[in-house]
């Protein structure tokens, strides 16, 4: 499978202040740190996203938070696909993943939605799973606890420790997709987790 050059990476999350620091925003944490460090304002809106086009490690690059709450993710993103013509394999998608232990990152490509709600959400707007995503881990509940409760819930004193650290590895991963692919990037961070 040849490369995809990826035109636009989006991040999963929830709008609004109450969700910003829950493990279901770890998309929108990863795209905001990326926007920071290159003293970018994610700005614009269209199609219930904000988003911003900037030049990211000689690239140019859409950068974009869907603001339709996590499960109606896929409608924004692939309007705003449409829109700017970026192809569904020009797509990056950063989320959480339950399946993940806390701190470690997976990147796939053309996948199932592994039960992830967002993913189902922008496989379905598509027609298509070609897009290239960012599983970003935030473990399994406890026994008893609810996975909704789980994804919607403020970080652990344990995971605050790690989050900075998950978060900056996130952006490295992008830079290491926009600089050298998604294959090279695969191994590279798949392997040393």
């Amino acid at each position: 499978m040849s490369d995809s050059v990826i035109k636009m990476i989006t991040g999963l999350g929830n709008p609004g202040k109450q969700y910003s620091q829950t493990r279901h925003n770890m998309g929108f944490l990863v795209i905001d740190d990326l926007a920071r460090q290159h003293s970018l304002l994610i700005n614009k809106t269209r199609f219930d996203a904000d988003y911003i086009k900037a030049r990211i490690f000689g690239r140019d690059i859409f950068l974009v938070k869907p603001q339709s709450y996590m499960n109606r993710s896929g409608f924004p993103v692939q309007r705003l696909a449409a829109y700017y013509k970026i192809d569904v394999e020009s797509i990056l998608v950063i989320h959480d993943d339950l399946d993940l232990a806390f701190g470690t990152m997976k990147i796939v490509q053309n996948r199932g939605h592994g039960g992830h709600n967002g993913v189902r959400s922008i496989i379905d707007a598509f027609g298509s799973r070609a897009f290239c995503r960012m599983r970003l881990g935030v473990g399994r509940p406890n026994t008893g606890n609810s996975v909704t409760g789980h994804v919607l819930g403020g970080f652990s004193k344990n995971e605050q420790g790690d989050l900075e650290k998950a978060v900056e590895d996130g952006v490295q991963a992008c830079k290491t997709i926009l600089t050298k692919g998604v294959t090279h990037a695969m191994n590279q961070w798949n392997q040393s987790r």
